[in-house]
């Protein structure tokens, strides 16, 4: 069996002398006594990064713009080759990995007959301690989020054939705390959609109606969950991913507030709005998983304020909640692809919830409709620099880059872009333009507003411990068909995220539970509370879901 050696997190750098490239003579007599005259650093070595030809440069210049000449490039090139040189002497460094604790083997991509709503990206089999909090339970681990020895493909011919050496940090958490990891669960190409037709790989089905959406980008995290195949998931959520999948499977799904949890060595999507959480049958069992994934890691995730307190938060369930404020926001309702039997049960979800103590009423929350502007100004432009241009790390913040991802990613998109689904193509030309013509201009904009905005919130919450709202205004659609217009395809991945997306722009904590069904599909009420206040949260969702049940 294949044992991965345990990598040490501790920052230990070996001695090493900057390795000046040397190049061979031209006469094979001075290339034999140039050998036999050599120390060993001055033996050939390939450099890291290769000078540019005076032609690339002038190249770039006409990019940008610039006016040079011909003995100006000369000199650049100069100066970049005595600059290359520090590029050698990085790359002759070890760079600490994040730690791989627990032995396993590469495992296996499941057949169709093991795979029924092709919900698996593949299986392995991972034990984790023997004791902790979430010992005996068995959870799934989204295809964007690294485990060591484990292929990695984040529902894209861009990164297929990856083979991460280093578990990120909530995986290593869930193993230390006794879970059990089965497999990873397949995603949406590069994550980005919320319903769940683009994983190259193919659509992964609802389980309570195989031709109809399990929404996304998380869609096998919760697949997998609502049908008994794990206890557990773990999902992502930028604009929705953990709670649309959450919804349209019928099943809990938590964002926690940003940060409370390490997005440490995940693939990024922008780092203003990663977040990754629980997706879980039960309120108990987020509770529960939240408590072992939570917590300050260290300074690498630089997402994280350092004074992160972690809460038991099972101990926080309770039945009966009196006292609690619960608004029901106005905005969340009747938009224009709401459903009406959506919004009933929701409503009427919400205010059932008196029968437990709660004080409950409408509320107009008018930021809430601008949520969705700021994720698109700063959502897609942010999205096409980090995740495609940046190759899933992007740079300037200090925390840990999962190097080998950005090589792998690099080398996907010079090689694969073009197989990228139309709504990554879409985003990347969109972002670019935005780059090019604005200069960055309303991302950084739409990031001062949402100062306000997020102000906004925490003034609401000054009278309300949780806010309410349909989670997506509509019920699961119908997959779409092989012939789909391009146009049709962003309509259909990105056409529910109206109520999901404030509070990635905000970052504060939001919950979906479900409140039933409606011609056979699951109907979910999404809860938003204070920031890093997820055990109030989880109180008043537990308190919801103990009624629910007992009045079914």
């Amino acid at each position: 069996m294949l044992r991965l050696v345990q990598q040490c997190r501790a920052n230990v750098w070996r001695t090493a002398s900057p390795v000046v490239p040397r190049y061979c003579s031209s006469s094979p007599d001075e290339r034999q006594q140039s050998s036999d005259s050599s120390t060993q650093d001055e033996i050939y070595k390939a450099p890291a990064v290769r000078v540019p030809t005076v032609d690339k440069l002038a190249k770039l210049a006409r990019k940008f713009n610039l006016d040079t000449t011909a003995d100006e490039l000369q000199q650049y090139r100069d100066f970049m080759a005595s600059a290359c040189k520090s590029f050698d002497v990085v790359d002759s460094l070890p760079e600490p990995l994040l730690p791989v604790k627990y032995p396993r083997t590469p495992g296996y991509r499941p057949r169709p007959e093991e795979n029924k709503h092709n919900a698996w990206y593949w299986r392995c089999d991972i034990k984790g301690a023997d004791t902790g909090k979430l010992a005996g339970k068995t959870l799934a681990i989204k295809d964007n989020i690294p485990v060591a020895g484990v292929p990695m493909m984040n529902g894209s011919y861009v990164l297929e054939g990856y083979v991460p050496e280093f578990d990120a940090t909530i995986v290593t958490r869930i193993l230390d705390a006794g879970g059990h990891i089965l497999g990873k669960a397949s995603v949406e190409d590069m994550c980005f959609s919320g319903s769940s037709f683009t994983s190259v790989k193919g659509p992964i089905r609802n389980p309570h109606k195989t031709d109809h959406s399990s929404g996304g980008s998380s869609a096998g995290s919760g697949v997998l969950v609502a049908c008994g195949e794990v206890d557990m998931a773990i999902g992502g959520d930028q604009g929705g991913s953990i709670r649309m999948p959450s919804t349209w499977c019928g099943v809990v799904g938590l964002k926690p507030t940003f940060g409370l949890v390490p997005y440490t060595g995940t693939i990024s999507m922008d780092v203003t709005i990663d977040s990754a959480g629980p997706i879980t049958k039960n309120v108990y069992d987020a509770a529960l998983l939240l408590e072992a994934i939570a917590g300050y890691d260290d300074g690498l995730d630089p997402r994280q304020p350092a004074d992160l307190e972690v809460k038991e938060y099972t101990e926080a369930l309770v039945t009966e909640i009196p006292g609690t404020r619960i608004g029901i926001v106005k905005e969340g309702f009747g938009l224009p692809m709401s459903e009406e039997d959506v919004d009933t049960m929701v409503k009427k979800a919400a205010f059932q919830m008196t029968s437990v103590g709660a004080a409950v009423e409408e509320v107009s929350v008018p930021e809430h409709t601008l949520g969705g502007h700021l994720f698109t100004a700063f959502g897609f432009e942010g999205i096409a620099g980090m995740m495609i241009k940046g190759c899933g790390a992007g740079s300037q913040y200090k925390g840990y880059y999962p190097s080998s991802a950005v090589n792998a990613l690099h080398r996907g998109y010079r090689t694969r872009i073009n197989d990228m689904s139309h709504i990554l193509k879409g985003v990347l030309l969109f972002g670019e333009y935005l780059k090019q013509d604005y200069g960055g201009y309303f991302y950084a904009k739409a990031q001062n507003i949402r100062i306000d905005v997020t102000k906004a919130f925490d003034r609401v919450f000054e009278d309300y411990d949780v806010l309410v709202m349909p989670t997506i205004p509509f019920k699961a659609p119908k997959l779409p068909n092989q012939d789909i217009a391009v146009s049709e395809i962003f309509t259909a991945g990105l056409n529910m995220i109206a109520n999901t997306t404030p509070y990635n722009v905000t970052g504060h904590p939001a919950l979906t539970i479900n409140t039933g069904f409606s011609d056979g599909l699951p109907v979910g009420m999404m809860m938003v509370g204070r920031k890093f206040d997820e055990s109030t949260l989880l109180k008043v969702a537990y308190s919801y879901e103990k009624m629910r049940d007992k009045n079914k």
